[in-house]
C-alpha cells in the first residue's frame, strides 16, 4: 500500500498555524490547550490543568458549558438564513462569553484558534459575531470589553467568504524534559 504524501501546501498552513499560536501569550497558549482538552474530550484535563481549587471549579464549569459543543457542531447554518442561527448562535454566544469570561483569550485572534478547533471551520463566517456580541456583555470589565473589541480587525468582521479548511494543528500538553550537560 503505497502512502500520500503531504502536499506542501498543508505543511505551510500547518507550519502557520503553529506560527500563530507561538504568537499568544502563555496564559493564553496554556488556555487553549486546557480548552481543547475539554472541549474535545482529551486526556483527563482536571487532574492535568488543575492547579489549585479555584482552578479546579473553573474547570468543571468549562466542562459543564462545554456539554453545548456537540449541539453546537451539528446545528451550524447552512447559509445565513435568519431562520436557522438561533439554535446555533445562543448557545454559541454563551460558551463564547463564558471563554472570554475567563480572561484568557484577549483576542479576535486567539478566540478565532481556539473556537476553529473546539467548533470547526464551518463555524468561521459566525464567529465574528458570536465574539462581538458576548464581548460586549456587561459581565466583563469595561477595560477588558474594549479591548476584545478592539482587536477585530476590519478585514475580519468585514470578510467576504471564509475558508473550509479544517485546522490541522491542535496544540497538547508537553511534558518539560530537563536540561542535560552536553556529552562531550
Amino acid at each position: 500500500m503505497m502512502a500520500t504524501a503531504r502536499k506542501p501546501a498543508e505543511g505551510a498552513m500547518t507550519l502557520a498555524e503553529m506560527k500563530e499560536f507561538a504568537g499568544f501569550s502563555s496564559a493564553t497558549q496554556r488556555y487553549i490547550r486546557r480548552a481543547l482538552d475539554v472541549g474535545l474530550d482529551r486526556d483527563d484535563a482536571m487532574k492535568r490543568w488543575s492547579r489549585d481549587v479555584v482552578e479546579a471549579a473553573s474547570i468543571r464549569a468549562q466542562a459543564r458549558v462545554y456539554d453545548r459543543l456537540p449541539d453546537i457542531r451539528a446545528c451550524i447554518p447552512d447559509d445565513s438564513g435568519l431562520d436557522a442561527i438561533e439554535p446555533f448562535m445562543t448557545p454559541l454566544l454563551l460558551v463564547t462569553a463564558f471563554d472570554l469570561g475567563q480572561g484568557r483569550l484577549t483576542t479576535f485572534g486567539a478566540y478565532r484558534f481556539l473556537y476553529e478547533r473546539l467548533v470547526g471551520a464551518e463555524a468561521r463566517p459566525w464567529l465574528p459575531a458570536a465574539f462581538c456580541a458576548s464581548a460586549a456583555l456587561p459581565h466583563l470589565h469595561p477595560e477588558l470589553r474594549r479591548k476584545l473589541l478592539q482587536s477585530l480587525s476590519e478585514a475580519a468582521a468585514t470578510a467576504s467568504g471564509w475558508s473550509l479548511r479544517q485546522p490541522v494543528f491542535y496544540p497538547a500538553w508537553v511534558e518539560k524534559v530537563e536540561a542535560s550537560a552536553p556529552m562531550h
